[in-house]
């Protein structure tokens, strides 16, 4: 006999209902309607323009996961929604909702088909519309970890920075607006660079970056820089071509340049965190090839590809940065 029970089964084949619970009530306004403080659900329906027994199940919904509380009739944000989904606290999370709901979860139906064929999901690139909800949702997500680089490593010793996959420039315009002597170049692909330049030139601290429409796999990576990020770029390829841009920036920076690797980092079972372990399956549906990989994998390739592995660093969440210089 085993007491075993297949509660945890339950919970782990519902979490998809959870998950559109959430995408669809941050969708139509339900967090916001709260952000100014508790409200009766009738008024959340002039809010939303949702009928009131359909607002009633997603806001209900949000009650049981933790998300919102319930007195009664009226309902407010719990401390984790009003800090990150109502617009009102320090980091809005809506964007990177709205990509998960609108890029990711369909992609998400593909997966079987991608573990048994190794087949990417969204093919060569994402639609104009997707891509730029997919860049915002990143960049939303990756905030956390930007200002954590920016406050946490020593800038000062460098004067040019390189983002390698930048896209639309969270990165860039945390470091840039925290270290004033630093210029920078941001290089992706052309439609993400549209997007790059349109952010940074929106914010004068970050005017101070050029941005390259580019592939760094094929395109010359530019020179001249003495520090270089790659911040959620490596997860998205094998280990070859991995190393294969390792190699191709090593040529393209002066003996000690160091490079910032900020990525979903694990130990050496991939299993830790957790939620890297989970997300790989994004980054493969992605892109057919992606992977989360450990501390020493990484500092394996740049043994070999002309870096001298220094130290990993913790950001935020399960996000962490490994540091590298270039070797003599």
């Amino acid at each position: 006999m085993t007491d075993a029970t297949p509660d945890r089964i339950f919970q782990l084949a519902t979490g998809f209902m959870a998950a559109k619970h959430l995408f669809i009530a941050s969708e139509v306004g339900v967090f916001t309607a709260l952000a100014d403080g508790p409200a009766p659900l009738d008024a959340m329906v002039t809010a939303t323009g949702i009928a009131r027994p359909r607002l009633r199940i997603l806001a209900d919904a949000m009650v049981s996961v933790g998300l919102l509380e319930r007195d009664g009739d009226i309902y407010r944000n719990g401390p984790v929604a009003a800090a990150f989904l109502g617009g009102r606290g320090p980091a809005d999370l809506r964007p990177f909702l709205r990509f998960w709901n609108h890029v990711s979860y369909p992609l998400w139906m593909g997966l079987e088909e991608t573990v048994r064929t190794g087949r990417a999901q969204h093919g060569a690139a994402l639609p104009e519309e997707q891509e730029r909800i997919y860049l915002q949702g990143v960049e939303a997500l990756m905030a956390g970890p930007a200002a954590a680089l920016a406050a946490g490593y020593e800038f000062g010793q460098h004067r040019r920075l390189l983002d390698l996959g930048g896209g639309v420039g969270a990165w860039t315009r945390a470091i840039l607006r925290a270290h004033e002597h630093l210029d920078a170049t941001l290089v992706d692909l052309p439609e993400g660079a549209d997007l790059a330049r349109q952010r940074l030139n929106s914010d004068p601290a970050a005017r101070r970056a050029d941005v390259v429409g580019a592939n760094f796999f094929v395109d010359d990576i530019p020179a001249g820089h003495d520090v270089v990020l790659i911040a959620n770029v490596i997860h998205l390829y094998s280990p070859g071509h991995n190393q294969d841009l390792l190699r191709r920036l090593r040529s393209r920076v002066p003996d000690g340049a160091r490079l910032l690797l900020a990525d979903w980092w694990t130990d050496p079972s991939h299993t830790d965190p957790a939620l890297s372990a989970l997300i790989a399956g994004e980054f493969l549906l992605f892109s057919g090839e992606g992977d989360v990989y450990s501390e020493d994998e990484g500092r394996e390739w740049l043994r070999h590809t002309g870096w001298r592995p220094l130290e990993r660093r913790p950001l935020t969440g399960a996000v962490s940065v490994l540091i590298a210089e270039a070797a003599v």
